[in-house]
């Protein structure tokens, strides 16, 4: 069996908790919701934990909102995160109707992952992907969310 007693925790939230956060974020933040069980989201992962951690400086955080299944989110999450040495903030969304959750993010958003919001309050930049975020890409985009305007 498993041991999660050691493991990062993985708090159970709802939309309206994410968005809240997302609104009163005093520095910059990097949403991305995923599950273990997509190909596309688990390779990009790396990338936004590297990239992110070089912006340490600018206060950035990287936030994963897991939309894993109820029944083994805990167990997978845990699993993925040790094996990747995420120091992330950890989600995992209590919600499965994508018609309720989606618009919380982005009008944009129909239920597809990964998705990811940067956000950076202090300056207004806001930008939603809506599909796999490539690793140069992601540099780019990252620039953009800690520069001072």
């Amino acid at each position: 069996m498993f041991d999660i007693s050691h493991a990062q925790e993985i708090k159970k939230v709802k939309i309206e908790d994410v968005a809240a956060y997302i609104k009163n974020a005093d520095h910059p933040v990097v949403v991305n919701f995923w599950a273990t069980w997509c190909a596309p989201c688990v390779e990009e992962i790396p990338w936004f934990q590297k990239l992110v951690n070089e912006y340490d400086a600018a206060h950035a955080e990287l936030v994963l909102v897991s939309l894993d299944f109820p029944k083994n989110y805990q167990e997978a999450v845990t699993k993925f995160a040790e094996k990747n040495n995420l120091s992330a903030t950890l989600y995992w969304l209590d919600e499965t109707n994508a018609d309720h959750f989606c618009p919380y993010i982005d009008s944009n958003w129909f239920g597809n992952i990964p998705v990811t919001l940067f956000g950076n309050n202090k300056t207004g930049y806001r930008k939603f992907m809506d599909d796999q975020v490539k690793e140069e890409e992601l540099k780019t985009i990252l620039g953009e969310l800690v520069r001072e305007r």
